[in-house]
């Protein structure tokens, strides 16, 4: 299934198992993953974008190779909230993907993920040619973790209740 509110990803997730989050480009597609306890996104890897088979094929083995309950898929938005061509892309992504495998699949907003993913690597002083080759699965890692620091506020809520 393919979700928009993070509520509802979150009834989806069992325990215990990783959740991956994309950065999906023209060109490549950004990987990181959770820990086990969901709770850390680590940059993992750039996938160079072929066709849509070829990189469902690669994804599709990232999952099985580390168990990976969900995706997390970054929505680039516009700055005002409206979606141009790149959203229906990725929504056009989400859905193909999710014909081959029944992994759920939260669209998560992105705006601002590869600023704030140049910024920390710009601050760790990462060279040009090394901030090209990371950029990608850094942004990932962002996107990631803002679905992750979501889910766990709501995992709070639901405990206090």
């Amino acid at each position: 299934m393919i979700f928009e509110d993070a509520i509802e990803f979150a009834a989806t997730l069992p325990r215990m198992q990783p959740v991956a989050g994309l950065d999906l480009g023209t060109k490549t597609i950004g990987v990181a993953v959770s820990d086990l306890m969901c709770g850390v996104a680590t940059p993992l890897l750039t996938i160079r974008r072929e066709k849509f088979t070829q990189d469902a094929e690669q994804l599709l083995k990232l999952v099985a190779e580390r168990r990976i309950a969900a995706l997390v898929l970054g929505l680039p938005r516009n700055m005002d909230g409206s979606e141009g061509p790149r959203a229906q892309s990725t929504r056009a992504f989400a859905r193909n993907l999710l014909r081959l495998h029944p992994l759920p699949i939260l669209l998560w907003d992105e705006r601002l993920s590869t600023v704030a993913a140049e910024r920390a690597l710009l601050e760790a002083d990462t060279s040009r040619k090394r901030r090209a080759e990371v950029i990608d699965h850094v942004a990932a890692g962002f996107i990631l973790q803002g679905a992750l620091d979501r889910l766990a506020h709501i995992r709070r809520e639901a405990a206090r209740e």
